[in-house]
């Protein structure tokens, strides 16, 4: 039994005291001295060791004093090997930009290839029978239709065509006429094709409000300009490319990427590569009425002298795709850039991420986005990640001493003796 006077372990561990009687003798500054005995008892002791535990996580992330603690002369040899590290850092810097580089000559050869899909996309160019020299799903199915009895096929043919026959019926049961069934089987182009790929994409989806579908069904085309080393800083500009509509006088949106790819020199570690440091929108050209981006609301004003009452109009901001090209900017100072409140960071963080993403996934691979094959396999990637994690929870497990497998379900449950 604990003595109820002692002050509980899991108040700290300094506040952890044993009886005189039970401490060693003391040491030249009056504190007990530990025997091994003792030490093994609090060992054993769960309520010790979770607060040891406890205090341990505290520590984690704040410096050891290690690196103070080192004489002057291997500090100063740490200077060289942090000058050759940003030394180092500055030729894998030159590498991205002659990556960057690389992007914008082979840009050039992808070129025609998008103008291609934007075309057949769009419905003015109709592909030729090599263009669609492709296997599917469907034509696996049809092949293996080919390879069952001669009867089975048959009876599958002559239902098929009952069936079509049932669908051709109008609800007044006469046929419809052939130009109806063209009209409908025959749309121009792929219809919807970028509005789908928006929202597939869980990241683009959440931005996709109902009110922007209808303008989102006329974007025929995204592409991506890279921004030559000679040209201006490093960056890309992302060109949203729309028939004409109802909606705005613009052909093209844009969006305009800067990016940096030097290292820091106050904060090393932090260099992964080319960043992205800022970006600008551009002026949409609402037609009148059509803007989705604001919205009115009637709110009650109160007078505060007479006490009287009025309703007035406000235009406020409205949640919109289209308030992508009207991103938060980038608070700058004497020449360096300055930390702004942190919704305003997190909106850019956010901006960066959707930016770099559609450059690097939705432009290059848009039909396995439209398909949802690029879903799927961003999918056996998160899963991937969780097997992972699941595995190590099953390792904790086994490495438990407490642990105790499920009992056998064909073998009986042992008596215990009372």
């Amino acid at each position: 039994m604990s003595d109820p006077e002692k002050p509980p372990v899991d108040e700290g561990v300094e506040e952890i005291a044993a009886d005189e009687e039970d401490a060693g003798p003391d040491d030249e500054m009056g504190a007990p001295q530990f025997t091994g005995d003792m030490a093994a008892q609090f060992l054993q002791n769960p309520e010790f060791l979770a607060a040891i535990q406890g205090r341990l996580g505290q520590m984690i992330g704040s410096p050891s004093g290690y690196i103070q603690s080192l004489p002057k002369v291997v500090k100063r040899r740490l200077k060289s090997l942090k000058k050759l590290q940003f030394e180092m850092l500055q030729i894998e810097s030159k590498f991205y930009e002659e990556v960057h580089e690389l992007e914008c000559k082979y840009a050039a050869q992808y070129a025609p290839l998008s103008e291609r899909r934007r075309d057949i996309v769009s419905g003015t160019l109709e592909p030729t029978d090599s263009d669609c020299d492709w296997p599917s799903d469907a034509e696996e199915d049809d092949e293996l239709a080919t390879k069952s009895s001669p009867k089975k096929r048959r009876l599958e043919e002559d239902e098929l065509k009952q069936k079509a026959k049932i669908v051709e019926l109008t609800p007044e049961g006469e046929e419809k006429t052939d130009d109806g069934e063209k009209e409908e089987e025959n749309p121009s182009g792929i219809p919807g094709f970028w509005l789908t790929i928006f929202k597939n994409v869980d990241m683009l989806s959440d931005m996709v409000q109902e009110h922007d579908e209808a303008i989102l069904q006329h974007l025929n085309d995204i592409k991506v300009k890279f921004t030559p080393m000679d040209s201006g800083p490093m960056g890309f500009t992302l060109e949203f490319h729309f028939e004409p509509n109802e909606f705005f006088n613009n052909s093209v949106l844009t969006k305009h990427y800067i990016m940096r790819s030097e290292p820091n020199r106050e904060d090393l570690s932090s260099f992964e590569g080319p960043e992205i440091i800022k970006c600008t929108g551009c002026t949409i050209d609402w037609k009148k009425g059509k803007n989705v981006t604001i919205k009115q609301i009637k709110k009650k004003q109160k007078h505060k002298g007479r006490g009287t009452t009025r309703m007035v109009t406000k235009t406020v901001q409205n949640d919109s795709f289209f308030n992508f090209f009207n991103p938060p900017q980038v608070p700058e100072g004497d020449g360096e850039e300055e930390e702004g409140d942190e919704d305003t960071e997190a909106l850019l963080a956010a901006d960066f991420e959707i930016g770099h993403f559609i450059r690097e996934r939705v432009v290059p691979r848009a039909v396995l986005y439209f398909t949802g094959e690029a879903l799927e396999e961003d999918e056996f990637e998160d899963e991937g990640e969780e097997e992972g994690e699941a595995e190590e929870g099953e390792e904790d497990e086994d490495a438990d001493p407490d642990y105790q497998p499920p009992a056998d379900p064909s073998k009986p449950p042992e008596c215990k003796q009372q």
